[in-house]
Order: structure tokens, then C-alpha cells, then sequence
């Protein structure tokens, strides 16, 4: 399976992910926001792979850079433009290659939280998915010298787990949480949540191929 092929199958994935996980993250979202993630996101992806499959992406970008237009278009809040920056940064990131490397996995993702960092002027510890994907995309630059692309999507999704985990103790100082003040502590961010989720996603698929291989 080729890299583009590979990207489609993560992204539709992803999709499952969401609707598999929507319930809950609607639920953390109501702890701490508009009660709104769980769903927004699932329509974004939902939007995503019709997209995807009324098209034909020549390229692992391509198919990166649709989804970012479909998330920008259908999901609601600030989730909307930050997700597709995620997904529009990355496909920056990989522009120009039919094939992704470890390293071009690394990479993309640290293009993607500079351009969350910079769209939604977050930091880690403010409460939101830069507190999931800054310890992804570190994690990920140091698999990248010596472990496959699925490794390197491993130690990201591990490392956004333990990141979006973290977040329970915290005051929220970006977003709708931060409205809350204090009482958004001990509420798990959704955002980093979701984050954790989508590397799994991608993670996961890329260990099969690698078992298919």
C-alpha cells in the first residue's frame, strides 16, 4: 500500500475514532465547554470522507489538505480552524512527496503544532490540545532518528496520552474552559483528548500496514 492509500486509511480511521468516541468527548466537552466536540468533530470527519471519496488525492498532501478544508468548513467554534490548521500544516509539511519518512512524519507534526501555537495562541499547560500535541510532536522527533513512520506515530499518540491526561488538574486559560476559572480543574480537556485519540488512529493503522507489509 502506497503512502497515499496509507494516509486515506488513516484518515478514514480517524472518522471511526470519532464516531466511536463521540459520546464521550461530548461529554468531557460539557464539563468544561459547549457541549459541542463530540459532534462537531464527528461532522467535520464525516464531511472529510466524502470528500476524500469524490476525489482521487494524488498524494499524501492532498489527501491531508482536503480533510483540512472539510474541518475548516464544518466544525463548529475554534475547533474548526485549529484542527484544520493541524491537518493543512502537515500537508504543507509533506508537499511534493509521494512517499512519507519517519523523519517527514516528525516533521509534519511539528509543523502542525507551530501552526496550532501560532492560530490559537496556546501554550502547554493552558488546557488545550497543545498540551496533547507538543509532547506528540517531541516525542515524535526523537523516534524519528531510528524507528519506522508507525513508530514514530506510536510514541506520538503515546506521549498526547499522557499529555491530554495531564490536563485534569489544570486551570484553563484558553478557550471556552477559561471561562470557568478554577472550577475547570479536574475536568480532562477535550481538545487534548481528541488530539490523543486521532494519533491512536493513525498509529494504528500504520502499525498494520507494517504487519502487512
Amino acid at each position: 500500500m502506497d503512502s497515499t492509500q496509507v494516509t486515506i486509511s488513516i484518515i478514514k480511521e480517524m472518522a471511526a475514532t470519532i464516531e466511536e468516541n463521540r459520546q464521550s468527548l461530548t461529554r468531557l466537552d460539557s464539563e468544561i465547554g459547549d457541549g459541542d466536540h463530540g459532534t462537531n468533530m464527528r461532522r467535520g470527519f464525516q464531511a472529510a470522507i466524502e470528500r476524500l471519496d469524490n476525489t482521487e488525492p494524488a498524494s499524501p498532501a492532498d489527501a491531508l489538505k482536503a480533510v483540512s478544508m472539510a474541518l475548516i468548513s464544518k466544525v463548529g467554534g475554534a475547533a474548526g480552524p485549529l484542527y484544520g490548521t493541524v491537518f493543512l500544516k502537515a500537508s504543507s509539511a509533506l508537499a511534493g512527496k509521494e512517499e512519507v519518512s519517519a523523519q517527514d512524519a516528525a516533521d509534519a507534526l511539528e509543523e502542525a503544532l507551530a501552526g496550532v501555537k501560532l492560530r490559537g495562541k496556546a501554550e502547554a499547560g493552558d488546557k488545550t490540545m497543545v498540551d496533547a500535541l507538543e509532547p506528540a510532536a517531541q516525542a515524535a522527533k526523537e523516534a524519528a532518528g531510528s524507528g519506522s513512520v508507525a513508530e514514530v506515530f506510536r510514541a506520538a499518540a503515546d506521549a498526547a496520552a499522557a499529555g491530554a491526561e495531564a490536563t485534569v488538574p489544570l486551570t484553563a486559560k484558553r478557550g471556552r474552559a477559561s471561562y470557568m476559572g478554577g472550577r475547570a480543574a479536574g475536568h480532562k480537556d477535550p481538545g487534548a483528548t481528541s488530539t490523543h485519540l486521532l494519533l491512536d488512529a493513525a498509529a494504528r493503522v500504520l502499525e498494520n500496514a507494517s504487519e502487512d507489509a
